[in-house]
């Protein structure tokens, strides 16, 4: 059985609500059409993963639903909205829901990294096997990958994520 589970964040590609700050370049549609592409090329890479190390893929998305999800980017993966707060909020809510489903490993991605690769995502699963946290830093100051095992997140007695700036917080057990 596999314990692994990677979950993509995403908007819904709504013309005049995704990449709002593309559109005085783009155009509502223009912006649109970017979240779709970058959505589906990220997807593509975890399908790729997926063929050599089967894992459950759950999209965690903005706007829409799942269903239209599911029509724009395919039905063979789980769709499930962010909920409310802020990301680092919502970050949170999907591991804990990911680990109360059973996950012992946790990898998190947003839709908007073009450079994401199957290799970078197994090497994310096999450093959480040994480690407390895995992160990719990205050219912004930020990061495009967050990877937490069970133990990182529901073992330690506190863990906030913030995923502007990252705001990393973990408090050792006892």
């Amino acid at each position: 059985m596999n314990t692994n589970r990677l979950v993509i964040f995403t908007r819904y590609p709504e013309p005049g609500t995704t990449k709002t700050r593309l559109i005085p370049a783009l155009g509502p549609a223009g912006a649109a059409r970017l979240q779709r592409d970058l959505t589906r090329h990220t997807l593509a890479r975890a399908r790729e993963f997926q063929q050599a190390n089967p894992t459950p893929v759950e999209v965690r998305f903005e706007g829409g639903n799942a269903e239209r999800m599911g029509h724009c980017f395919g039905n063979d993966v789980a769709y499930r909205p962010q909920g409310p707060g802020d990301l680092g909020r919502r970050m949170q809510r999907a591991l804990a829901d990911a680990f109360h489903d059973g996950a012992a490993r946790v990898v998190v991605i947003g839709a908007d990294c073009p450079g994401i690769t199957p290799r970078l995502l197994r090497d994310a699963f096999e450093r959480l096997a040994a480690a407390d946290v895995v992160l990719r830093p990205a050219t912004d100051g930020g990061y495009y990958l967050i990877g937490l095992p069970r133990s990182g997140l529901v073992q330690q007695s506190m863990c906030i994520l913030r995923w502007c700036g990252l705001l990393a917080t973990c408090a050792p057990n006892g």
